[in-house]
């Protein structure tokens, strides 16, 4: 068995950004949509925005570099490469963190918080909230590898991630996440290998109400109903495609660099918390996350993680300390007796005031809060 980790680092040919500024050149753009809002999918006009400015503004080098600022490495895990960062923390008890993403995200939305967590003296913490960090690509995303066979749901991940803890000495470990990063570190806590002392998530994804809270519901739980019936009936075309067909879909998003940039960027415009997502987020941070999925051509391997697990998402029950924070422009958003239908050791929850789907990318400051005040006080 090969348990080799060995180093990496990103080094992108320069043909290949030459290639992309010149299939940026001879973009040819759609007819603007019929309406004012969103309601047809990414306006024209700020597809076009970003477009410009990919073209004649943004430079990956300067991303490729802060990645190449953290320790990086390749390991295969049950026959595939996993990439990761791993980051050790200056603090001596620093204790042992996986992050991980999902889509239409990646390794780069985590990376803001990095330094609070593996450093928080020196952000406004205390030393017993460091973190030793461990943020991997997942299968199919970013510099990992891409599965020639199916059979990499969110429970195999889960399973991997939990050996890549093992084996990097980690016997004991926390593990957080959003969006696909959620469902596998719920699985993780399910799975409970007796590796994993705790989880945090900013996405709680739990069946439909029991009983009880269908008979009396409160406000806070019709809107929330409500707001995830809107989901389902207006905004998960992507998830229908990418969960059915795949293949056909990601011709067009692997052969052009605006129809992929359009295809994720709608998503943080829809999942940000408010309007002006731009400014939120960042123009060349934004840009960061689409050149990574276009330069490393993983719209297809990516996508098909929702033709693996999303039909029928596994909601098993976790009884590990759970630590949950909430964002009101999120997917998803239970009260805390429906969470508890599936989580069964709820130790922290929050519901925040603003923020939406990306709280680490959107809100750094305040995930890293988060993160803290969940672990704060668990053993390993």
């Amino acid at each position: 068995m090969n348990n080799e980790v060995k180093q990496f680092n990103v080094a992108v040919p320069q043909a290949q950004l030459d290639s992309l500024k010149e299939r940026l050149t001879n973009t040819r753009l759609p007819d603007r949509e019929t309406v004012q809002d969103w309601s047809q999918g990414i306006p024209l006009s700020v597809v076009a925005k970003f477009l410009e400015y990919w073209r004649l503004n943004y430079d990956w080098r300067q991303c490729e570099a802060r990645l190449n600022s953290y320790p990086q490495f390749i390991t295969c895990i049950d026959g595939l490469d996993i990439h990761f960062l791993h980051i050790r923390s200056p603090e001596p008890n620093a204790r042992p963190l996986i992050l991980t993403h999902g889509w239409p995200g990646s390794v780069i939305e985590f990376l803001d918080v990095i330094e609070p967590l593996i450093n928080p003296c020196a952000h406004g913490g205390d030393s017993n909230d460091a973190f030793h960090l461990v943020i991997p690509s997942l299968p199919g995303y970013g510099f990992s590898g891409k599965p020639k066979n199916s059979g990499w749901n969110v429970q195999r991940i889960a399973a991997a991630w939990d050996v890549l803890m093992v084996r990097l000495g980690y016997s004991r470990y926390f593990a957080q996440g959003g969006d696909w990063g959620s469902m596998i570190t719920s699985m993780i806590g399910a799975h409970n290998q007796g590796h994993c002392a705790g989880i945090h998530l900013n996405l709680v994804v739990v069946g439909g109400p029991n009983e009880e809270i269908l008979a009396s519901p409160t406000n806070a739980e019709l809107a929330s109903m409500a707001h995830f019936n809107e989901y389902q009936t207006q905004g998960m075309g992507y998830a229908s495609i990418q969960s059915t067909r795949p293949q056909t879909l990601v011709y067009g998003l692997a052969d052009s660099p605006v129809g992929q940039m359009a295809w994720i960027i709608e998503k943080f415009g829809e999942w940000g918390d408010g309007v002006e997502f731009v400014e939120r987020f960042g123009m060349d941070r934004l840009l960061d996350n689409v050149s990574l999925y276009w330069l490393t051509n993983t719209a297809g391997s990516s996508a098909r993680l929702y033709w693996e697990s999303f039909a029928q998402p596994p909601i098993d029950e976790v009884k590990l300390p759970t630590g949950c924070s909430l964002f009101p422009n999120e997917i998803i958003q239970p009260s805390r007796r429906w969470a508890e239908q599936r989580y069964k050791n709820i130790n922290y929850w929050k519901e925040h005031e603003s923020g939406g789907h990306f709280a680490a990318f959107e809100q750094p400051e305040v995930f890293v809060t988060e993160v803290r005040s969940s672990f704060r006080g668990l053993a390993l």
